[in-house]
């Protein structure tokens, strides 16, 4: 059962580009420009990219991914499935937090059970529901008891662990972490930098570069801006695209350019009246022009997407399709719906009311800025009286779209390594991260066999059926597959090994397993 599993984690990345590794010279300090500062550094409860990317170095999960998301040891060293409900864990041996104490089976189970705990409310809790029990074995052994089989589960062990016994006697690993990764946290200037120096007490050993900073640049052209100057020694998505074509012609830079793990798409709010109905739904799906966002808004650094599940994945078919742009068609279907203007005002009306549409996105991200201002004038071009809102990613995020108190949002997903990963805990009834409150049974059995299911084929035909409804439903349109860009001062002493999700490992200069 465990080579299945790792094989059939690996199988997810097939069809992304082979990463090659450039060797560069210089320093041992790097600068990383990031575009959103993180909410938090407690690994159990972040939601934003930057927050992913510096616990992925403050921290270490039981396996860490590699680029193509193959599962191999991290604190774990081994481990077992003697059946498909169970996981025995071997953690190595003299393992300590950045603070030198000691890391045990204690940790790890208190990592877990927390997580799951709905009283902790941590945004990703949905991905450890199916474990339904813990157990420390002795101090080096964990065991994992699940309620059904579940196919994704390794790919979601790479959470790091955290210290229990700090934790249970107050101190606040969201401000200041204690991790047993690679890098150790030095301090954290909120709205300006994160900083951090190598770990010597990590299992590998010390990294090559002895100090990180993630530096925030909000806006994608200052970053890029900021690098040209020498100030950043690395940038990653998001970028814009005349940046990014204008840096992967410049030679003096490194740079990798790949399929990504996002996506970026429209949140419809079901539970809003007048997105209730489907058909609804698929009318203002026909006033999106994916072709002009991604060719010439986004300049073709991503793909212009069928459905929601990536073409990088084993799940992907072509034959899946949602709505498609046609403004006379959408105009067709708000008629239908009862929609005209009758009025002769330009605006469709209905029982007296306008057809009125808040559409929003944050505002770090000017493309995004400028695909909704430009989805809005197709909506007006249709009838739609539409309005934008658009605020920081804060406001936006967990002040605005968490709570449901958005009609249509604009914004993205990442570190999607398995179909999981986008569809479950976002789509089904009552999920962790459906915002949108979309319900649909069948949807519901369909994303549950999917992650239930062993069998690489049954997982298959679930998901796609799923993404068949979820296309002709649109609680989710799906504009584009994002692409991953980073660019890299050559001078960085290590061999840079990039991944699609983004993360830093691959720039810090670890030895091997």
């Amino acid at each position: 059962m465990k080579k299945f599993l790792l094989t059939f984690s690996a199988v997810a990345a097939l069809a992304l580009m082979p990463l090659q590794p450039a060797v560069a010279q210089g320093s041992d300090s790097i600068v990383v420009g990031v575009d959103v500062d993180a909410g938090t550094l407690d690994p159990r409860l972040a939601r934003d990219t930057t927050a992913y990317r510096t616990n992925d170095l403050i921290y270490s999960g039981l396996v860490h991914l590699t680029p193509n998301l193959e599962a191999v040891p991290d604190l774990a060293e081994s481990w077992e499935s003697p059946d498909p409900k169970t996981f025995i864990f071997t953690l190595r041996e003299g393992l300590t937090f950045s603070d030198g104490t000691p890391l045990t089976a204690d940790d790890v189970v208190f990592t877990y059970e927390t997580m799951i705990d709905p009283d902790f409310n941590s945004p990703i809790r949905t991905l450890y529901t199916p474990i339904s029990k813990i157990e420390k074995v002795d101090d080096r052994t964990v065991k994992f008891s699940l309620s059904e089989p579940y196919a994704p589960l390794l790919s979601y062990l790479d959470i790091g662990i955290v210290p229990k016994t700090l934790v249970e006697a107050g101190r606040d690993i969201a401000a200041e972490p204690i991790g047993a990764g690679p890098m150790k946290f030095v301090e954290w200037n909120r709205g300006a930098e994160i900083v951090l120096e190598a770990n010597p007490g990590y299992w590998a050993g010390a990294p090559k570069i002895k100090n990180v900073t993630l530096k925030l640049i909000p806006d994608n052209s200052a970053r890029a801006q900021a690098f040209e100057a020498g100030d950043l020694n690395v940038i990653q998505s998001p970028l814009s695209p005349q940046d990014i074509n204008r840096l992967a012609a410049d030679d003096r830079y490194g740079n990798v350019i790949i399929p990504g793990l996002a996506v970026t798409y429209l949140n419809f709010n079901t539970k809003d009246p007048l997105l209730a109905d489907p058909k609804m739904r698929q009318a203002f799906a026909m006033l999106v022009d994916q072709a002009t966002i991604v060719n010439d808004i986004y300049q073709g650094a991503d793909a212009i997407a069928n459905a929601a599940i990536l073409p990088s994945s084993w799940a992907y078919s072509a034959d899946i399709n949602q709505p498609a742009f046609d403004i006379e068609g959408a105009k067709a279907k708000f008629a239908e719906l009862g929609w005209t203007d009758s009025n002769g005002d330009g605006v469709l009306d209905k029982d007296g009311a306008p057809l009125k549409v808040t559409i929003a996105t944050h505002s770090e991200d000017p493309n995004r800025i400028q695909a909704l201002e430009y989805i809005q004038a197709l909506f007006t071009q249709a009838g739609v009286d539409a309005q934008t809102q658009i605020s920081d990613w804060p406001s936006f995020s967990t002040g605005y779209v968490l709570k449901g108190e958005h009609q249509i949002a604009l914004l993205g997903w990442v570190n999607i390594v398995d179909p999981d990963r986008l569809l479950f805990a976002q789509l089904t009834t009552g999920g962790g991260r459906n915002w949108g409150g979309y319900s649909n049974a069948k949807v519901d059995e369909l994303l549950q066999a999917g992650r239930s299911s062993l069998d690489p084929a049954a997982r298959t035909a679930a998901y796609r059926a799923a993404a068949t409804t979820i296309a002709e439903e649109v609680p989710y349109y799906i504009i584009s597959y994002q692409g991953y860009q980073m660019f890299y001062d050559k001078d960085i002493p290590v061999t840079v090994e990039a991944t699609p999700r983004g993360n830093l490992r691959g720039l810090i200069g670890l030895k091997t397993n």
